[in-house]
């Protein structure tokens, strides 16, 4: 039989489903109030907090992920396992999520967060970079592809200043993982000069 050739859309839809088995796992770990009163929500914040602030991060990491696969038509053999151990990263973030509810963000639990968010953030860079470097100068100029490098670096820069400072303050620790998740809510660097590819 010939050997198929893996395609950019075989790999877009495996990992479309990675990140919503994350999802699915993330949900069922929301716990119900004890009683049904509105009482009984309020100390449910830490559960509700952090899953906002995860649900939102994979969404954010499923759209650049969507946005940067764009770029390369060829899935090599590296980017397949760039994207493997990219995911495996982002799979942490649910058992990183139900620690911190579960005690109410106490600074180990947020230290280890911040700890799985930089390792998202090291197999995105690589993700990013390989993604990138083929791309063609038309589909992506040298100024999106410098920002995007000075976005990645800030982000990492703040995810270890969080886990820096967790132990002492672990909600400023979270408040910076936030800030920092804020980076890459649009796929394209602020200030970046791209042109819109179809699809």
């Amino acid at each position: 039989m010939p050997q198929r050739k893996v395609t950019i859309e075989r790999v877009a839809t495996f990992s479309d489903g990675v990140f919503a088995v994350i999802i699915t796992i993330m949900v069922l770990d929301l716990k119900l109030p004890e009683h049904p009163t509105f009482a009984a929500l309020l100390p449910l914040w830490p559960t509700a907090l952090s899953y906002l602030v995860s649900y939102q991060f994979i969404a954010i990491v499923w759209m650049n992920h969507h946005h940067l696969l764009r770029f390369t038509d060829d899935p090599t053999p590296r980017l397949l396992w760039i994207n493997f151990v990219h995911l495996f990263m982002v799979s942490l973030v649910p058992f990183a999520t139900a620690w911190v509810a579960s005690t109410r963000l106490a600074a180990v639990p947020v230290f280890l967060y911040a700890a799985v968010f930089v390792l998202v953030e090291l197999a995105y860079f690589q993700f990013e970079h390989h993604a990138l470097s083929q791309a063609v100068a038309e589909e992506i100029s040298h100024r999106t592809r410098r920002l995007a490098k000075v976005r990645s670096f800030l982000a990492m820069g703040l995810f270890l200043i969080a886990m820096l400072v967790s132990l002492k303050l672990p909600f400023l620790a979270f408040g910076l993982v936030c800030c920092a998740v804020l980076l890459y809510l649009r796929p394209e660097p602020l200030g970046a000069r791209e042109k819109r590819l179809e699809g």
